[in-house]
């Protein structure tokens, strides 16, 4: 009978959990309630808080809206938003994740300061959370995603370097190695790590869960950065890794003389998903899943 485990620590973190169950508290009550933006990167899970009565609009609708009820999810939101609410009356229900939240703190504190420095963003431009990062200094951060942009920065200026919380630790690593390196006297360069570690953490995590297993499924939204980044990982160790969006994108080959089969995935992958792509599994490869 073919093994099939699915990783105990995939699936959603903390702050995803956290928005999510403040959606399903406000669905029971009333039934409806608007999300600003997509409340997790992954369709299938969207897709079932619809069917509750999550409405998810963007933000050229949130302008529109008066006197209603809204969820800011855990990525963050620009003190634009907020400032919009307030005049269109918008009851705000804030999911904004704490490590999130703390991030945009530390960044106002520093674009106050009397004497500001360039303030760098490691991350990707157009994120959810990018977005809120940079509104935090009225548009003026620096957004850069590899070593090869922070090569072009100013370092006669200060630098006061930052990261998106779900971006890689070697990559940070990198970019503050190379930034200490370059900076040029009197100017001054400083880092915050920012980068939450129940994510980091998960990235040796699905390394050693992917090589234990004959063929990996890694189960992601296609539009989360993490779960590329993850799946990426799997690849890495594992040549059989498949990356899957739902039960329907599976493939009776993929299985073909494989012992084990190890379900893994995002922190925006719902665990529910997993397990349903492993009964899938076994559906196949023609397995009983009761037995």
């Amino acid at each position: 009978m073919l093994d099939i485990e699915i990783d105990a620590q995939s699936g959603f973190c903390f702050g995803v959990t956290t928005a999510i169950g403040k959606a399903e508290e406000e669905l029971a009550k009333s039934g409806s309630l608007y999300c600003l933006g997509d409340i997790v990167h992954n369709g299938s899970e969207c897709e079932r808080l619809r069917g509750m009565g999550l409405i998810t609009i963007d933000h050229d609708a949130f302008r529109s809206l008066s006197d209603a009820k809204v969820l800011l999810r855990a990525h963050g939101e620009p003190p634009a938003t907020y400032a919009m609410a307030r005049e269109r009356r918008i009851d705000i229900i804030d999911a904004t994740c704490p490590v999130v939240l703390h991030l945009q703190q530390r960044i106002k504190r520093v674009y106050c300061e009397s004497h500001r420095p360039q303030i760098v963003i490691y991350g990707k431009r157009g994120h959810a959370e990018v977005l809120g990062l940079v509104g935090q200094t009225e548009g003026n951060a620096i957004v850069i995603e590899c070593l090869d942009e922070a090569r072009a920065l100013d370092y006669s200026r200060s630098i006061c370097l930052f990261s998106q919380t779900t971006k890689s630790l070697g990559g940070f690593r990198e970019i503050v190695d190379y930034m200490t390196a370059h900076i040029q006297s009197p100017a001054t360069f400083r880092y915050f790590d920012t980068i939450c570690r129940q994510v980091a953490n998960r990235l040796p995590n699905i390394e050693a869960f992917a090589s234990r297993h004959d063929v990996v499924l890694f189960v992601s939204g296609l539009k989360s950065s993490n779960g590329r980044v993850l799946y990426e990982a799997c690849r890495r160790v594992n040549p059989r890794s498949h990356l899957v969006d739902t039960p329907a994108a599976l493939k009776r080959e993929w299985f073909d003389g494989a012992q084990s089969v190890g379900v893994c995935g995002a922190t925006s992958t719902p665990k529910w998903l997993m397990e349903d792509c492993s009964h899938a599994v076994r559906r196949l490869v023609g397995e009983d899943d009761n037995t």
